[in-house]
């Protein structure tokens, strides 16, 4: 089944009861027993829905795993993540990565005695020499967040089976249309489904989808007994937003290309980020594992201020300021004051996160009346200094 018709029709049946074609939203808690243990199928709904049932099915066939397990947020599916570690257990994650990610990590585990450790992921011999007899999870990012680095998904996750350690790709920012991880050799893939998944910026949700048996059990485990599941409206919207995904990232990708290559001929922009280039440090990498290069674009300003950030992102119109991505709309952000502000300031400025960096998460507009939004907004900075 191609990519197109998995997300209209991967574990996706009319209802038995009735013939709707579109999933019905079970909003029930509980369902009726005939006697004591004897059911169809269902008992409570922090347990099992039958609208979460069925996007869980398609979420597996998109990833090409076998299981997904559907929590109430992207963190939260992060978090029944980290609840399978114990205390001494340690993590090797990115040091390019997403505020709520590094937040959770640094702020909540570490007080239960699990250690992170981040290093330039980009570069497979970092993780290998990170590696200890206590490390237990190498945690992915790519592209990362807002830096838009590439990791070697291959790579990074044949060190983590050579040292027997579990691996996980944050998958949200490609989404399954531009890149399968568990098809590279990961154990895990994690989305923040109230991205592209939904794509809709109605509607917060995440999931976990691998291939073993034992990781599923042990997640849905987590799941029931935690209880951070989402709602089946919840879960409604997240198959409503599938049925486009292919049709509106494919468009993001087009439009976040014209950007890019915008952006990097403007005067007032030092550096654009964004993997589609060729001098990108991992451009083949992306290229290899990548259907397209994304809808992401960062870039710094020409005078590294957040004075002159806020210039920009407060005089744009089409591009709303705001935090979240994926959706139709486009967005302007600013991740040293909004979605990284959890991260010190000096572990931000090592990876290039400066107080000028601007993220963009590129919609489904005409592209036209989006560059001319980027360029009335970087109109109202003074030009850059000419050096004699």
């Amino acid at each position: 089944m191609k990519f197109g018709t998995k997300v209209i029709h991967a574990g996706i049946e009319p209802d038995p009861g009735t013939g709707a074609v579109m999933t019905p939203i079970y909003q029930t808690s509980t369902y009726a027993q005939e006697s004591p243990g004897v059911h169809k199928g269902y008992e409570y709904a922090r347990t099992q829905n039958p609208t979460r049932s069925v996007l869980e099915k398609n979420l597996a066939a998109l990833e090409n795993g076998t299981d997904a397990i559907c929590f109430s947020s992207g963190l939260a599916a992060m978090d029944a993540i980290l609840k399978m570690l114990k205390p001494g257990d340690e993590i090797v994650s990115t040091n390019d990565l997403y505020g709520g990610s590094y937040r959770l990590m640094v702020r909540i585990y570490e007080k239960y005695g699990i250690k992170a450790h981040f290093v330039g992921m980009n570069n497979p011999a970092n993780v290998e020499a990170a590696i200890n007899e206590n490390t237990k999870l190498l945690w992915i990012e790519t592209p990362t967040n807002p830096m838009l680095n590439i990791v070697d998904i291959e790579a990074v996750c044949a060190i983590a089976k050579k040292h027997k350690v579990l691996a996980c790709v944050d998958n949200t920012f490609a989404s399954p249309y531009l890149q399968n991880p568990l098809d590279l050799g990961a154990d895990m893939v994690l989305h923040s489904a109230t991205k592209y998944l939904g794509g809709h910026s109605d509607v917060v949700h995440g999931a976990v989808i691998v291939k073993d048996e034992a990781l599923a059990s042990e997640l849905r485990f987590i799941q029931n007994a935690a209880g951070a599941v989402p709602g089946p409206q919840d879960c409604f919207l997240i198959l409503r937003g599938i049925k486009t995904l292919h049709l509106r990232v494919e468009r993001a990708c087009q439009n976040a290309e014209r950007i890019a290559a915008y952006l990097k001929n403007h005067s007032k922009v030092n550096k654009v980020y964004y993997p589609g280039f060729e001098d990108h440090p991992n451009h083949a990498i992306a290229k290899k594992q990548m259907r397209h290069f994304g809808g992401m674009v960062s870039f710094d300003l020409h005078t590294d201020t957040l004075e002159f950030a806020t210039n920009v992102l407060s005089n744009t119109h089409y591009f709303t300021l705001a935090e979240s991505l994926g959706g139709v709309e486009s967005l302007i952000g600013h991740p040293a004051s909004m979605t990284h502000a959890s991260i010190p300031r000096e572990e931000r400025m090592k990876v290039g996160l400066t107080d000028s960096l601007i993220r963009l998460s590129v919609g489904v507009e005409d592209v036209e009346d989006l560059i001319n939004d980027l360029e009335t907004a970087l109109a109202k900075l003074p030009e850059p200094a000419v050096v004699a």
